[in-house]
């Protein structure tokens, strides 16, 4: 029998555990949000070419805006921003609707003949790759 004296006493016992518990937990924690939070951050930035590799994908898309154009009358009111080559020769095209229009300002004019990334999935529309940008946090000036 071990005398009593060479216990530790409950509470210790109790706060020690209660240590272990708790830091385990807080590992458990941080490893699940390196795994979910990762994929985000590790997304890397493709070319107006290699877009169309990446049909269905969502995707950060960089090049430079050489052709804008708000076309008002068309149903829908869409502004198409082709990246890198102009319509229509295009090689990527960002399509923002009338609908999200007014979140943007004048895109036509504000993203024309800039370096541009956007993000967002990746559609194809005759043969030519593009993302339709409902929000401008989705595209951002590297």
């Amino acid at each position: 029998m071990v005398p009593s004296s060479h216990l530790p006493p409950a509470v210790s016992l109790s706060r020690r555990s209660s240590l272990w518990i708790g830091v385990v937990c807080l590992l458990v924690a941080l490893m699940l949000l390196a795994v979910l939070v990762r994929p985000a951050f590790a997304q890397k930035s493709l070319s107006t070419a290699e877009a169309k590799e990446h049909i269905g994908e969502v995707a950060t898309v960089c090049g430079t805006a050489v052709s804008t154009r708000y076309a008002s009358s068309t149903k829908g009111r869409p502004t198409f921003l082709n990246l890198d080559k102009p319509y229509p020769n295009q090689v990527f095209t960002i399509v923002i609707w009338g609908s999200a229009r007014d979140k943007f300002g004048r895109p036509e004019v504000e993203y024309n003949e800039k370096r541009i990334c956007v993000t967002g999935k990746i559609a194809e529309y005759r043969g030519k790759p593009e993302i339709v940008a409902d929000d401008p946090t989705q595209i951002t000036k590297p």
